[in-house]
C-alpha cells in the first residue's frame, strides 16, 4: 500500500484483526475504534492505537462522520472498512476521499453502483455477462411480480433493489405463496433499507460463485 503508514479500521473482532496482522506484515500503524463493550476486545489491545466510541454499541461503528474524525485527528493516511458495516457505504467512501484519506476498498462510484443490485445487472449485461432471468426494473406493484414469476416459472427468488447481507430476500416455490412472501420481503427492506423497491429473478438452486466484477472494471476504467 504505496504511501500509506497508518490506517484507521472501521471495524471489530477478527476483521480488525486481520487487518492489524496484514498492517504489521507491511510495517503500517493501525488505528481502532471501539464502542464501550469493546475496549477489552483483543484487535483494541494488538492495535498501535484505540479510540472509544461513545454511545449505542452497533450504531457507533455507523457513524462515518465520527470515525472520519477520529482518521484525521489520529493522522491517519487511510481507512479500511473491513467488511459488512460501513463497507458498502458510498458516501463512507466518497467523505474519506474528500477528507484527503485513502478508502481501502472499491471507489464510491462503483460501491453506490453495485448497491443497486438492479443497476449492476444492466451493468453486467450490457458487457456481455449472462445475468439470471428476472425482471430489470424495479417493481412494487405485488400483482405484476406475481405475474412476472408465472411467466418465467417457479421457483423465484424476491430481493430488495438496494438490499444486503440478507435482508428483504424471499425464495418462493408456489404461486399461492407469493404475494405473502412479496409483502413479506418489502416490509424487510423497507425497515432496513429505507426503500421498497424490488425485483424477481429466477431461483437457482446450489449456484456456485464466479466473481465477474473485473471485466466490468477493465472495460469501463472511468466510471
Amino acid at each position: 500500500m504505496k504511501n500509506i503508514s497508518k490506517v484507521l479500521i472501521a471495524n471489530r473482532g477478527e476483521i480488525a484483526l486481520r487487518i492489524i496482522r496484514a498492517c504489521k506484515e507491511l510495517g503500517i500503524k493501525s488505528v481502532v475504534v471501539c464502542s464501550q463493550e469493546d475496549i477489552d476486545g483483543i484487535w483494541v489491545r494488538k492495535a498501535d492505537e484505540a479510540y472509544p466510541l461513545i454511545g449505542n454499541p452497533v450504531e457507533v461503528y455507523l457513524n462515518y462522520k465520527n470515525i472520519i474524525k477520529i482518521a484525521k485527528k489520529a493522522k491517519c493516511d487511510a481507512i479500511h472498512p473491513g467488511y459488512g458495516f460501513l463497507s458498502e457505504s458510498a458516501e463512507f467512501a466518497q467523505m474519506c476521499e474528500d477528507n484527503g484519506l485513502k478508502f481501502i476498498g472499491p471507489k464510491a462510484q462503483h460501491i453506490e453502483l453495485f448497491g443497486d443490485k438492479i443497476a449492476s445487472k444492466v451493468a453486467m449485461k450490457e458487457v456481455g455477462v449472462p445475468i439470471v432471468e428476472g425482471t430489470t426494473e424495479p417493481i412494487t406493484d405485488k400483482d405484476y411480480a406475481k405475474e412476472f414469476s408465472t411467466q418465467i416459472g417457479y421457483p423465484v427468488i424476491v430481493k430488495a433493489a438496494f438490499g444486503g447481507g440478507g435482508r428483504g430476500m424471499r425464495i418462493v416455490h408456489r404461486a399461492e405463496d407469493f404475494l405473502e412472501m412479496f409483502e413479506s420481503a418489502k416490509n424487510e427492506s423497507l425497515k432496513y433499507f429505507g426503500k421498497s423497491d424490488m425485483f424477481v429473478e429466477k431461483y437457482v438452486q446450489n449456484p456456485r460463485v464466479i466473481e465477474t466484477l473485473l471485466k466490468y472494471y477493465t472495460t469501463h476504467p472511468h466510471q
